[in-house]
C-alpha cells in the first residue's frame, strides 16, 4: 500500500503510528490475504476481535462520564446504538477508510469498499491498531473525536439529564458554595422503597422524591435549578 494513502488516513484520524505495520494489518482484508498464499502476511480478523472489545470499553467509559445518572440497562442500549455495524460503517465512511482497505479481486469487483460489514470490521481493526500502537489514552482521544457526531445525536430522556452536576456548576459560580443533600424520609418495603431528599443551597431549599437516592437528588436538583434560573 502506498505510504501516501497511509499518511492521509493518519491525518484524518489525527493519529500517527509509531509502527506502521499495525495500520497495514488493520487494513488487510482476508480476501486479499487468501489470494496471496505465498506471502507471510496476516489479515485483520484478529485486530477486529480486539477492536470490538476496545470499542465497547471506551464507549462505555464515555457514556458513564457523559450521563452519570443513566442506569445500567439504558447505558447498554445506548452503547448498542453507537457500536453496531451501521454506525461503525458510517464512521468508516467519514474518514474514507474504504479507500485504504486492501481487498481481493472478488471483493473489489463486488464493490467491497462500500460494504457495511467490511467497513465496520475495518473500523474495529483500526481501533485495535491504534490501541496496540499507542495505548488506551490515545485510542480514547481518537474515538471521542470520531464519535462526536453520533454522541451529539443521542437524545437522553429528561429524567437522565444530570441536574446535580449542572446545579453544582451554577452555584459554585454564583455563590461559591455547593449544594447539601439530606435524606429526610424513606418509605415502603425494602424491595420497593421511595426516598425523599432535601436540598439546601444558600436560601434555597427544595425536595425531590425517587425510587433511589440518586433519582431523588436529581429531582431536587432540577427544582433548585428551576428556582435559581427564574430569579
Amino acid at each position: 500500500m502506498e505510504n501516501k494513502h497511509l499518511e492521509d488516513l493518519e491525518n484524518r484520524i489525527s493519529y500517527s503510528f509509531y509502527d506502521k505495520n499495525h495500520l497495514k494489518t488493520a487494513l488487510r482484508h482476508s480476501s486479499f490475504v487468501n489470494e496471496q498464499p505465498e506471502a507471510q502476511i496476516e489479515d485483520n480478523e484478529r485486530y477486529e476481535f480486539l477492536g470490538d472489545a476496545v470499542l465497547n470499553l471506551i464507549i462505555s467509559h464515555i457514556l458513564m462520564d457523559r450521563y452519570p445518572a443513566l442506569a445500567e440497562g439504558d447505558l447498554s442500549r445506548t452503547r448498542s446504538y453507537l457500536v453496531n455495524e451501521n454506525q461503525l460503517a458510517e464512521l468508516a465512511r467519514n474518514i474514507r477508510l474504504g479507500a485504504s482497505i486492501e481487498l481481493g479481486k472478488g471483493e473489489l469487483q463486488t464493490k467491497g469498499r462500500k460494504k457495511k460489514s467490511i467497513l465496520a470490521d475495518a473500523f474495529e481493526a483500526l481501533t485495535a491498531a491504534v490501541y496496540l500502537d499507542g495505548g488506551f489514552d490515545r485510542t480514547f482521544n481518537m474515538l471521542v473525536h470520531l464519535f462526536a457526531p453520533l454522541l451529539d445525536r443521542v437524545e437522553m430522556p429528561e429524567q437522565y439529564r444530570d441536574y446535580k452536576s449542572q446545579l453544582q456548576e451554577m452555584v459554585q459560580t454564583r455563590f461559591k458554595t455547593t449544594p447539601v443533600y439530606t435524606v429526610v424520609e424513606e418509605s415502603g418495603p425494602d424491595h420497593d422503597k421511595t426516598f425523599k431528599v432535601e436540598l439546601s443551597v444558600g436560601s434555597t431549599q427544595t425536595r425531590g422524591t425517587g425510587k433511589n437516592k440518586k433519582s431523588a437528588e436529581q429531582a431536587a436538583a432540577k427544582k433548585a435549578m428551576d428556582l435559581l434560573e427564574a430569579e
